[in-house]
């Protein structure tokens, strides 16, 4: 007869922490465990929020909603330099979004497989 490798200590701990567990795609598992590390937070901590026996601290949902902020600010905002003071003016108006494109359009601007194609013809 084979011996339990669990000791008496374990079977306990075991009894009163049981294994819960979730079967997600593999994407969504990625996009969790993604999100948990910017908030700090282990898959546990996350259950543990659900069942109302943890408070998520709000520093770092703070600091991650700042870091989005910045990185969306990189990614779309559209600035441009003053011609009397250098400074940068961020472009908001319509009527600065309408001068953008039509410059854009009036200087050949395109989607970059568009002049690909072109050069090749």
């Amino acid at each position: 007869m084979a011996k339990s490798k669990r000791t008496p200590s374990r079977i306990k701990y075991e009894k009163c922490h049981p294994t819960v567990s979730a079967r997600l795609q593999v994407e969504v598992r990625d996009k969790l465990l993604a999100n948990l590390k910017v908030l700090g937070m282990s898959v546990a901590d996350a259950l543990k929020v659900l069942a109302g026996e943890l408070e998520i601290k709000a520093k770092p949902i703070e600091e991650a909603r700042k870091a989005g902020y910045e990185e969306a600010k990189k990614r779309y905002m559209v600035t441009y330099l003053c011609r009397v003071c250098g400074k940068n003016i961020v472009m908001t108006s319509p009527k600065e979004k309408e001068a953008a494109a039509r410059y854009m359009t009036e200087h050949g601007w395109g989607h970059a497989e568009c002049h690909k194609q072109i050069n090749r013809s």
